[in-house]
């Protein structure tokens, strides 16, 4: 830890290597992780659980008057009216985890009267620790980081998520993949949303959207991409999107020419561009066939 890092952010990243080293002993065998299941496609571990109150516990030993919201216990810990509220993800990226591919991260944001203020994302699998305290800039590993410096949409890498719980409208999530594919130079699903914005933060990535979200998924990650110089919001380009469920962010001319391409699939969007919306998806369902028959006299 360093001391010229806000104290605050130097218990985040204490709780945050906490949580990693469990997350990288579980690595190392991880079919003998107990696992279950949330709803469908939705897991959680024991390591999840593990890691969270690893968390927990570093951060209210430091700060017992403060509050926790966190995605396993919600607001169990901490206190209840405190002004200082620690948003955890334990271990963003559980479905990768569970199957051994090496892209999750632990999130930890303090937010301070509804405002991120200090931010840890950390890669135990690489090490890889980005860290920002809000008017101070981004960093990963005590390098500072800045968003890429792409102008054009056709030279981006953007990276996504899929929908993958039963209710998500995956129509809806095609035709975004469609508007945007043909307009990049390349489209990624990584599944991290915490890692892919501590990317964008990074430059490695030059835009980002996905829906579903939770808070945990992205408070930490909102405060690197804005301290690196990037923007994020909603698909209409608002800036109070933490608790929406839908993000995008990326360098400033790339945010722009992708909020003009989204802006219409938000749920904040216009009644005339949701009914655009409904009348594609009405398209859609007439055009697709009917399943063929059962019958002995169907052709095969």
């Amino acid at each position: 830890m360093s001391s010229n890092l806000h104290p605050m952010l130097n218990v985040a990243i204490k709780a945050a290597r906490a949580a990693g080293a469990l997350i990288n002993r579980a690595a190392l065998d991880v079919e003998a992780v107990r696992i279950s299941q949330k709803q469908i496609n939705d897991f959680v571990t024991e390591v999840d659980h593990a890691s969270e109150q690893a968390i927990i516990e570093t951060l209210l030993t430091a700060y017992p008057g403060h509050g926790i919201l966190a995605e396993e216990s919600g607001s169990e810990y901490g206190a209840k009216d405190s002004e200082f509220v620690w948003i955890i993800d334990p271990l963003d990226g559980t479905t990768n985890f569970i199957h051994g591919f090496p892209v999750y991260a632990v999130s930890i944001a303090l937010s301070v009267r509804g405002k991120i203020e200090q931010a840890v994302v950390y890669d135990p699998s690489r090490n890889d620790l980005f860290t920002a305290t809000k008017g101070r800039g981004a960093y990963i590993n005590d390098r500072r980081i800045r968003v890429s410096k792409r102008t054009q949409l056709k030279d981006s890498l953007i990276s996504t998520g899929f929908p993958f719980r039963p209710g998500d409208n995956f129509q809806n999530y095609l035709r975004m993949m469609a508007d945007v594919m043909p307009r990049t130079a390349g489209l990624r699903r990584p599944g991290a949303a915490a890692l892919d914005l501590a990317y964008i933060a990074a430059g490695y990535c030059d835009g980002f959207f996905e829906t579903g979200l939770s808070i945990w998924d992205i408070a930490a990650g909102s405060l690197l991409v804005t301290e690196a110089g990037g923007l994020v919001g909603n698909f209409t380009g608002e800036a109070d999107f933490l608790e929406q469920g839908e993000c995008l962010a990326g360098n400033p001319r790339i945010y722009g020419q992708l909020v003009s391409i989204l802006g219409k699939y938000s749920q904040f969007a216009s009644a005339g561009e949701k009914a655009g919306l409904r009348q594609a998806d009405a398209a859609d369902s007439a055009d697709t066939p009917a399943p063929a028959s059962d019958s002995p006299d169907a052709p095969f």
